[in-house]
């Protein structure tokens, strides 16, 4: 572990207040990848039931999808909202995977991060934050998710600046933890927490909030 510092102070006191988290819910490498994309813009209850319709089919499988029309995957991942957007999406992940991968998952997944997260992003409608979810939580690949809840959270506690883009609040955590894909996951995972249930854009439970109290102040 390394020294104190906030960004530390910040997990140490969020997982005493939540404990474990046990993330990323999915039980197959297919699964986490299909969950990471219908993820966007939407909240989880409605990505289970899409991917609940997905399994109920025996459809959990890449091959299965990459020959599914695109119009009939659609129907299935409804429930997550923007389901056409999304089917092209997850199709053109596919793609990639059965262009650069061999239609191999896990060789997407081992390969080298830097060369894997490249070729995520090059997927149309693959941005960072999903390219990065599926690198730390199907690949445990040791690459911090950043999202809104993280860029709220830490900004209003002064930890980056409220104009920092997603690479730099990425290295700012980077730079001040241990590069461990398992305390990566933990973390992210406790600040969803935090920004779901305390740390809310707008009406935020400040008197009652894990972090209340906490300076923000860097050693």
């Amino acid at each position: 572990m390394v020294g104190k510092n906030a960004f530390f102070e910040v997990y140490s006191l969020l997982f005493d207040h939540f404990g474990p988290q046990g993330w990323w819910p999915g039980d197959t490498t297919i699964e986490i990848v299909v969950g990471a994309v219908l993820t966007q813009n939407t909240n989880w209850t409605n990505v289970r039931k899409a991917i609940a319709n997905l399994q109920a089919a025996g459809l959990l499988d890449f091959a299965l999808l990459f020959d599914l029309p695109l119009s009939v995957l659609a129907e299935y991942i409804r429930p997550s909202g923007y389901y056409n957007i999304k089917a092209k999406r997850l199709k053109n992940l596919l793609l990639m995977v059965g262009d650069r991968y061999q239609g191999d998952l896990e060789l997407l997944l081992a390969d080298e991060t830097g060369r894997a997260r490249k070729n995520l992003l090059s997927v149309q409608g693959i941005g960072p934050e999903t390219a990065d979810s599926i690198l730390l939580y199907a690949g445990g690949h040791p690459v911090f998710v950043i999202d809104a809840y993280t860029h709220r959270i830490f900004s209003r506690h002064g930890l980056v600046a409220e104009e920092a883009g997603y690479h730099e609040i990425q290295e700012d955590f980077e730079r001040h933890l241990p590069r461990d894909a398992g305390l990566y996951n933990e973390f992210h995972a406790l600040i969803v927490m935090l920004g779901k249930h305390y740390c809310k854009k707008t009406n935020p439970l400040c008197g009652s909030c894990p972090l209340r109290g906490f300076n923000g102040l860097m050693e």
